[in-house]
C-alpha cells in the first residue's frame, strides 16, 4: 500500500491544476447566456407542450 504524503499530495495537485486550460472571461459569460437562453426556450417549450395536453384532455373528457 502506498505511503500517504500530504505535501506530495499538495505539489502534484498544484501541478494538475496548472495543467488546466481555464476559459477566458468572454468564454464564460458567452456559454453563461447560451445555458440560460437554452433553459427559457426549454420552459416555454414544455409549457406549450403541457397547454396543449391539457387541452386534448379537456376535450377528450369534455371536462370544463
Amino acid at each position: 500500500m502506498a505511503k500517504l504524503d500530504p505535501a506530495q499530495f499538495v505539489r502534484d495537485v498544484r501541478q494538475e491544476v496548472s495543467r488546466v486550460t481555464w476559459p477566458s472571461r468572454k468564454e464564460t459569460l458567452v456559454t453563461t447566456g447560451l445555458v440560460l437562453a437554452m433553459s427559457a426556450l426549454a420552459a416555454v417549450f414544455f409549457l406549450v407542450v403541457d397547454q396543449l395536453i391539457q387541452l386534448i384532455m379537456r376535450f377528450v373528457f369534455k371536462i370544463g
